[in-house]
């Protein structure tokens, strides 16, 4: 009996062991995202960014640590464990967002009046929010007076009185620049929402979206047949419970149809590139920037139909989201888009930190055309060489050196570029959106000088080259969490089966 009690007693200890190797990676992913839950609690609630900004990027960079440490733990995690991990974290990461107002952006507070003056049946397009003809829509959430108006973020306008009048609203004197899906979201949420409710219910609505964003990524890695990790670049990241959910920005829905319509464009069926296509419009129609997604979507496309397929949806939506608002409106639908390039530097090179980077090497003049160059050639590159089952690689390729080149000022623009990381894998990335962060809450305290912009961008594009040397020097095995889907180029050779456009017996050739 002595023997089978020793083989039992060796085999239980081994069972244990078996099964602390099984759950101690997910106990330490799971120890990874409380830490950083609690953290983002702390940094939304620190709400430093007028009085202590340096304070509140130091908060931002711990949530960032914790965000690497998170997707390190996760690497161990069984296959089969990590949809509901990813799942459960995003939930929880996604509601520190909602723990307080909005503390680096009134954008949501503009969302907030357009939908009020939407649903007075009043195109948003034909007044500014200091226009005494929709003084009857003003409540003293939006246009505080006296006392109120002390506090900063506060934007005045003109009154009759002594008493200050001034609205938590930037650039009252301006139309809306939004575009018609970004108005018909506004308006719906404002409609859904009860009497009083004030910032919570685009926070809330932020919220639903980013989650939508982390079941389409899944949903997408899974339909591949890849790692469902890289779901994590996106559910996990800080930039998405504070710029997505507690500033609300609408960009989040822009970056969820442009997720879904690269789900739909990288099928082979020309009715799921149609439809593709048409959630790309949607997602142009809701703030612009997602248009940089289209030579991703056209990657490896030789055919005119083929092309035909994704762009044509594309250009009607956009065109036809204009038309009942044209119709209603009064004025120039376009509001302060103008005014909006020229106040951010985009025309005059010389001003503030745009074009940063191409500005240490080239006169400041070159700027532009340089940038315009290089992204044509990236995009050709793509729209040739890319994988027509991975157009999110392309799209990400793209968008990572527009950011590169045009170094912007908001870190919200990033929240796209984090998307297209969580369906490419190629973390790398990542550091463009932490680039925009540190150029935006740092930038006052700094005087929105060059060289901040210099420092944070140029370090996140020296991580881009490094890991792209590597990556085709010494790739690395694994799923996408690991090898990051590796370089157009080398992946072009082995994934032409099914591209659009290419017969049999090219592909054979």
């Amino acid at each position: 009996m002595k023997p089978l009690t020793a083989a039992t007693a060796r085999n239980a200890r081994s069972g244990r062991k078996a099964r602390t190797a099984r759950t101690a990676p997910a106990a330490a992913t799971a120890l990874a995202l409380a830490a950083l839950t609690a953290v983002l609690v702390l940094t939304v609630r620190y709400g430093g960014y007028y009085r202590d900004p340096v304070g509140l990027f130091w908060w931002y960079s711990a949530c960032w640590v914790l965000f690497a440490v998170a997707l390190s733990a996760l690497r161990r995690v069984p296959a089969r464990h990590v949809a509901w991990l990813i799942a459960a974290g995003a939930v929880a990461v996604t509601v520190t967002g909602l723990v307080g107002p909005p503390r680096t952006s009134t954008d949501s507070y503009r969302y907030a009046w357009d939908g009020r003056v939407q649903s007075a049946g009043i195109s948003p397009y034909d007044h500014t929010p200091q226009d005494p003809a929709l003084a009857g829509l003003r409540d003293p959430w939006l246009f505080p007076t006296a006392a109120a108006c002390a506090g900063p973020g506060l934007a005045g306008i003109p009154h009759t009185g002594d008493t200050p009048h001034c609205t938590r609203i930037n650039r009252p004197a301006v139309h809306t620049i939004y575009p018609p899906v970004a108005e018909a979201y506004f308006l719906v949420v404002d409609q859904l929402s009860p009497t009083g409710a004030r910032h919570e219910p685009l926070q809330i609505g932020a919220g639903l979206v980013s989650l939508g964003v982390t079941g389409a990524t899944l949903l997408i890695l899974r339909r591949r047949g890849s790692d469902l990790r890289g779901a994590a670049y996106w559910a996990w990241c800080p930039a998405v419970p504070v710029e997505a959910v507690n500033n609300a920005h609408v960009d989040v829905l822009g970056v969820l149809l442009a997720v879904a319509g690269l789900g739909l464009v990288s099928a082979r069926a020309l009715t799921r590139r149609a439809a593709g296509g048409l959630l790309i419009g949607a997602a142009i129609a809701t703030k612009l920037m997602p248009a940089v997604v289209l030579p991703g979507a056209l990657s490896g496309v030789r055919r005119v139909r083929d092309a035909a397929a994704v762009l044509l949806p594309a250009a009607s939506f956009t065109v036809l989201a204009y038309l009942p608002y044209v119709l209603l409106s009064h004025g120039s639908v376009f509001g302060y888009l103008g005014g909006y390039v020229q106040e951010e530097g985009y025309e005059d090179p010389s001003a503030g930190s745009r074009y940063s980077l191409l500005r240490l090497v080239l006169p400041d003049a070159w700027a532009f055309p340089v940038l315009v160059a290089i992204i044509a050639g990236v995009s050709l590159y793509v729209m040739w060489r890319g994988d027509p089952r991975r157009p999110w690689s392309g799209a990400l390729l793209v968008t990572g050196w527009a950011f590169a080149l045009l170094t912007p000022g908001y870190s919200w623009y990033s929240l796209l570029l984090v998307a297209l990381v969580a369906l490419d894998g190629r973390w790398e990335w990542l550091g463009m959106a932490l680039a925009g962060a540190a150029v935006y809450v740092l930038g006052a305290r700094f005087g929105h000088q060059a060289a901040l912009s210099d420092i944070a961008y140029g370090a996140a594009a020296a991580l881009v080259l490094a890991m792209t040397w590597l990556r085709r020097h010494a790739p690395a095995e694994g799923g996408p969490a690991a090898d990051g889907g590796g370089s157009l180029a080398r992946r072009h050779g082995r994934r032409t089966a099914g591209r659009p456009g290419v017969s049999p017996s090219r592909r054979a050739a």
